[in-house]
């Protein structure tokens, strides 16, 4: 909260209330947010559930009625886990929502506060400055230089001037601040709004799917398709066998069950929502799903220097006059030093928010006794612009004294002076004295005009160069840590300033930035042809004097490069490339909202080793995603070929599992994908590894294989334990038992093997897990319920193993999958071989 200086109370808290439950929320209200009963809506037309109501149907039917109630209560079990699962992610994207929402500032009670953008009433004092997104329409009341990009409404990109005493005083939602600062009364919020009203537009923009999105819903639907086929051949076998089509409809739909994966898509949704959620309590914003997906394929950091690699705490620490001409600290400033950091000041915002505006006004505060300040009024201001940037500020006292001052680049304000040749070498050799140790510099220089009628742009003053002052930037403490970290994780990192070339090379030198013996400028880059520009974004890590252009430019011959880049900023110049980078990451403290619109990711604290965290995060999720699939797709070929091969080649027992066995299977696995492998912790080499390729297929063919392998493996260890009861002479009952209970078991050691594909199973066992121990247990628990507890052991039509064949079944589940241990022994050699060599 701080006070303002526009004499403007803005509304109190009891008139809030009230507008508020006159006018309601500020929030455009179309279709419906996904709640519980689009959940519902979805689950009903989900293929498992559709098969379960057939068959629980069809035991009705046959007069089964113990079968119909088990898999009605099935129904009513994968319902509840599907809902719980999707309420989490439901209640992970909201908290997300809340977080990522955009804020505005109003005036309230004669004091500036910030508040969620939703929280804004019809009648509040509304204020908006460059790089601020307009949340509500209102007329303006007090502007300065204000300008807006009406785009969004009018397809019109230049920027429209906008002043209470205009035709034109109005502003509109959705719109954004291209230059000064305004403060509107609010007239309309919410759907009453301009945009609110040609808004049901807004209905029909979905969010775009992820090409890992399209890949799991793809082989997903391959699956139903190949389910259906199954379905209806293998109920014509049965048909024509025994003419019972109910009985040959259940035996279908056993094997059509067998074969839906419905437990990938709800992996995929859990991960990346939980994902999300994990990230939002490291401080780490995410506003698309997608991102957390890209996150483990950076390849590519790109960041700005002041505020990321530099505390942003600007001190002001040297001067230099062209009248004196020597460098100097202001402790020291004589009658010349003084009068120029005293024109720096006026350069300044009368209100600053910038680092450097801040340590100039504390500056002048420091040295002048008598403060000039509340005597002049600002009449005019040139925002920031030029290429290199400059700003230009004109003040006016009541007797009609004029001060017009500007500050930006040393070579923007050079070039607008008269300057001999002489002073210009001067000028330059005391920047490249200054930049060399790190020092940010900026031009100073002073003014006059008579009259009103103001130039268009601020290059037309003719200006006297009055001297340069230098600040300190100090990086920030962990910084080298940081970075250590990406290049460990083979991520480069490029810096990309609006800084000159000497102070950029001189901190990066001080924080051991890999390639800070060259640089490139913005004016260099630009003429560079195409084939020069995507080997010179490769080659050079520090870009200075960089304007939008130039920065949307090198985030582009990056992808033309097959990068994946990840991109920080915060200022409303940052938008387009943040846009245009695989991550656009806004600064939460001190990112205009511009820049946090265009981003996809925000960081809270302004703190890049976040970014590590997050990069190591979005590996680990990719990972473990992969893991949990691979588990799928191992687990589900036993399943299809138990089922299939004793029906397909007329075996003693051809229906040795039914729709029964196979949902108590799918309840097991559901949790065991989604929730012990989402909960995984990450494996030690994940960011010593290179970034993943950011591929169209989500698995390479060696990993296809390997899972294919495994499922294989496992299903010769069932059909083993199948034909080893029927030499032995056991029964139907007997038998099926002993193909279960090598699946079970083949299934919780799966679990422990795939934790890793690499580390061996006495490694995993030591990763804390506590899901792990838990899933298990509870899947152990009702197995045993189910082989010892009579009613239950007769109803799924088991009967109880003795010691040797449960021993016998653990064996079997047991070595159908711990061979892939010689596997991972084989690897970890060849990668040590591999690393000796190297």
């Amino acid at each position: 909260m701080s006070s303002n200086n526009f004499n403007i109370k803005g509304l109190t808290d009891e008139q809030v209330v009230l507008a508020r439950a006159k006018h309601g929320e500020n929030t455009l209200k179309y279709k419906q947010e996904n709640n519980i009963l689009d959940a519902i809506k979805k689950l009903a037309k989900e293929p498992m559930i559709i098969l379960l109501f057939a068959a629980s149907l069809i035991y009705l039917v046959s007069g089964k009625i113990g079968d119909a109630i088990f898999l009605a209560s099935a129904i009513v079990l994968v319902s509840i886990i599907s809902l719980y699962q999707d309420s989490r992610s439901r209640n992970a994207l909201q908290k997300l929502k809340k977080l990522s929402q955009p804020h505005c500032k109003v005036i309230r009670n004669g004091e500036v506060v910030e508040i969620n953008s939703e929280d804004l009433v019809v009648g509040d004092s509304l204020m908006v400055e460059e790089g601020t997104s307009i949340t509500a329409d209102g007329i303006i009341v007090h502007s300065n230089d204000f300008s807006v990009n009406e785009s969004i409404l009018t397809g019109e990109s230049l920027s429209v001037f906008k002043d209470k005493d205009k035709e034109d005083n109005l502003i509109f939602k959705g719109t954004t601040v291209a230059s000064g600062l305004a403060i509107a009364t609010i007239t309309s919020i919410g759907n009453e709004t301009k945009l609110g009203k040609i808004g049901k537009s807004l209905e029909s923009i979905e969010e775009e799917k992820t090409p890992l999105e399209l890949q799991i819903t793809n082989f997903v639907k391959t699956m139903v398709i190949a389910g259906a086929i199954v379905f209806l051949i293998v109920w014509a076998i049965n048909y024509f066998r025994s003419y019972d089509v109910l009985d040959s409809l259940l035996k279908a739909l056993t094997l059509a069950m067998s074969i839906l994966p419905e437990e990938i898509p709800m992996a995929f949704t859990t991960f990346m929502a939980i994902g999300a959620w994990r990230l939002m309590k490291m401080g780490i914003v995410v506003k698309q799903m997608k991102t957390v997906e890209t996150l483990g394929s950076a390849t590519v950091i790109c960041t700005d220097k002041t505020g990321t690699i530099t505390e942003n705490k600007m001190s002001l620490a040297k001067v230099f006059t062209l009248n004196s001409q020597k460098i100097s600290s202001p402790e020291e400033a004589d009658k010349d030093e003084k009068v120029l950091i005293k024109i720096a000041m006026w350069a300044s915002e009368p209100i600053p928010f910038d680092a450097m505006e801040v340590a100039l006004h504390q500056a002048y505060n420091d040295l002048y006794a008598e403060d000039e300040r509340p005597n002049f009024k600002l009449i005019h201001e040139y925002p920031l612009g030029g290429k290199p940037p400059m700003m230009t500020h004109i003040f006016e006292n009541e007797s009609g004294k004029r001060i017009i001052a500007a500050k930006g680049a040393p070579e923007a304000i050079m070039e607008v002076s008269n300057l001999t040749d002489v002073e210009k070498a001067q000028i330059e050799k005391a920047i490249e004295t200054i930049t060399i140790e790190g020092y940010r510099v900026l031009g100073v220089g002073l003014s006059e005009f008579e009259g009103n009628d103001f130039p268009k742009t601020q290059q037309e003053f003719k200006f006297n160069f009055k001297g340069i002052v230098a600040f300190y930037d100090p990086p920030k403490k962990n910084i080298n840590k940081v970075f250590e970290d990406f290049y460990k994780a083979g991520i480069s990192v490029k810096i990309i300033t609006g800084d000159n070339a000497a102070t950029t090379m001189a901190i990066a030198k001080q924080i051991d930035f890999k390639g800070f013996e060259h640089s490139l400028s913005g004016d260099e880059l630009m003429k560079l042809s195409e084939k020069e520009l995507k080997e010179s974004v490769m080659n050079t890590n520090i870009f200075t004097r960089m304007f939008p252009e130039a920065k949307l430019k090198i985030i582009n011959a990056l992808k033309t490069n097959h990068q994946i880049v990840a991109m920080t900023g915060d200022g409303v110049n940052d938008g387009p490339a943040l846009k245009a980078a695989h991550i656009g990451i806004a600064m939460g403290k001190k990112g205009t909202e511009i820049a946090k619109q265009a981003a996809s990711l925000i960081l809270l604290e302004d703190d890049l080793s976040k970014m590590v965290d997050a990069v190591a995060m979005g590996r680990k999720i990719y990972t473990n995603l992969k893991k949990a699939i691979q588990y799928i797709i191992s687990i589900h070929i036993p399943i299809i070929l138990t089922v299939f091969i004793p029906l397909a080649l007329g075996w003693i027992y051809p229906n040795i599992l039914s729709p029964v066995h196979i949902i108590f299977l799918e309840l097991i696995m559901g949790p065991t994908c989604s929730i012990i492998f989402e909960n995984e912790p990450m494996e030690k080499n994940t960011m010593s590894k290179n970034p993943r390729p950011f591929t169209n297929t989500f698995f390479n063919w060696k990993e296809l294989t390997t899972s294919i392998i495994q499922g294989l493996a496992i299903t010769v260890g069932t059909l083993f334990a199948y034909q080893y009861s029927v030499i032995q002479g056991l029964d139907e009952a007997l038998t099926r038992t002993m193909v279960f209970t090598v699946l079970i078991s083949a299934n919780i050691f799966l679990t422990l093997i795939n934790r890793s594909f690499y580390y061996s199973i006495l490694t995993t066992l030591k990763y804390k897990n506590n899901l792990v121990l838990l899933i298990i247990a509870i899947t152990i628990v009702i197995t045993g319920l189910l082989l010892f507890v009579p009613p239950l052991t007769s109803f799924f039509e088991f009967k109880t193993l003795d010691l040797s064949q449960l021993a016998t079944c653990i064996g079997i589940g047991f070595i159908s999958v711990i061979w892939y241990e010689l596997v991972k022994i084989r690897t970890r050699m060849k990668n040590k071989t591999q690393s000796l060599e190297s």
